[in-house]
C-alpha cells in the first residue's frame, strides 16, 4: 500500500516461478482511493500502467555504477515490460465522495513490494534487493 498525490493504491500481486526460476507475475489486484473518479476509465488505465511501468523497473531496471559514475546514461538502457509478461490486472475503485486526487503515478510504488511479498509467500525467502531478473531461485544475487 502506498500514499501519494492523495491517492492510496494497494496492490497484490500474484507470483508464479518460470522454468528459469525467474519470477512470473500472474495477476494485480489494485485498489485505488483517489476521492471522486471522474474518469473510472482513465483512473484503471492509469493503475494498469503504473503496474506495468513499475513492474519492468522491478524486474529488470538496474542503476550500476563504476568508479563513481552511473553506467546507464539514459532509459534507453532499460528494458521495458514485453506484453507477453504483462499480468492480468483487477483494478478496484474505492468510491469516497472526497475530492479528486491524483492517479498518474500512484499505481507505480505497490508494484515491487507486492511482488516481492508474494515470492516470500511462495518461496519462503525474503527478496530484498531489485531487480527480481537477477534472483536465482534460491533469491540470492546472480553474478
Amino acid at each position: 500500500m502506498h500514499e501519494s498525490f492523495d491517492s492510496v493504491v494497494a496492490q497484490i500481486a500474484e507470483v508464479s516461478l518460470r522454468p528459469d526460476g525467474l519470477p512470473k507475475v500472474e495477476r494485480v489486484t489494485c485498489a485505488v482511493d483517489c476521492g471522486t473518479a471522474i474518469n473510472p476509465d482513465v483512473v484503471r488505465a492509469q493503475m494498469e500502467g503504473g503496474i506495468g511501468y513499475g513492474l519492468a523497473a522491478a524486474m529488470w531496471s538496474e542503476i550500476t555504477i563504476v568508479k563513481g559514475r552511473v553506467q546507464e546514461r539514459n532509459f534507453d538502457g532499460y528494458r521495458p515490460l514485453r506484453i507477453d509478461e504483462m499480468p492480468a490486472v483487477d483494478v478496484h475503485i474505492v468510491s469516497t465522495g472526497a475530492a479528486p486526487t491524483g492517479v498518474g503515478e500512484p499505481g507505480v510504488p505497490p508494484i515491487a513490494p507486492a511482488v516481492a511479498n508474494a515470492l516470500f509467500h511462495l518461496t519462503g525467502r525474503r527478496v530484498r534487493r531489485l531487480p527480481f531478473a537477477r534472483l536465482t531461485p534460491a533469491g540470492t544475487r546472480t553474478a
